[in-house]
């Protein structure tokens, strides 16, 4: 009982998480798409400076995320066997790689060098330089996150039903 709870809080948690994904994926950056290169820049620090600001319900869903499917990996793994726990493992070992990895070596590096990027002091083309140098590879990544995201939550739903 213990571990479908875990379970259904980690679904939870990480079904917001992909929400959030897929919204950058699928809406925020095709609307950040149009706009011109310091609008864009600007934009998107304004977005990202609400999560790195610390935003409480996102660092709360975020962290409880990681720490309910950890939570759910870990009863799997040391309770008793059931049908659950190898998706409970492949969920966390896909978060990990496809999630977390992604966002701490891809995503906040690329975050922190547009935050530190001055669109009041650039030139035009040193504007384009920098959202070439970001925009493309964020969108790229962001998309697997997405899909490892969505991923996740299935395999956590499927471990669900064989509790």
């Amino acid at each position: 009982m213990v571990l479908s709870g875990f379970i259904l809080l980690a679904a939870l948690c990480c079904s917001l998480v992909a929400g959030l994904l897929f919204a950058f994926a699928v809406v925020i950056m095709p609307g950040l798409r149009t706009l011109d290169d310091a609008a864009y820049i600007h934009a998107f620090q304004a977005v990202d400076g609400v999560i790195q600001n610390n935003h409480p319900i996102f660092g709360l869903v975020w962290l409880g995320s990681v720490l309910s499917l950890v939570a759910s990996a870990v009863l799997a793994a040391l309770g008793p066997a059931t049908d659950a726990a190898p998706w409970v493992m492949a969920a966390g070992l896909l978060y990990i790689l496809g999630v977390q990895w992604p966002t701490l070596r891809i995503h906040i590096p690329l975050n922190n060098a547009l935050q530190a990027v001055d669109t009041h002091r650039l030139s035009p083309a040193a504007l384009l330089v920098a959202r070439r140098n970001f925009e493309p590879v964020w969108n790229r990544w962001n998309r697997r996150r997405t899909v490892a995201a969505i991923g996740r939550v299935l395999l956590l739903l499927v471990a669900l039903t064989l509790r």
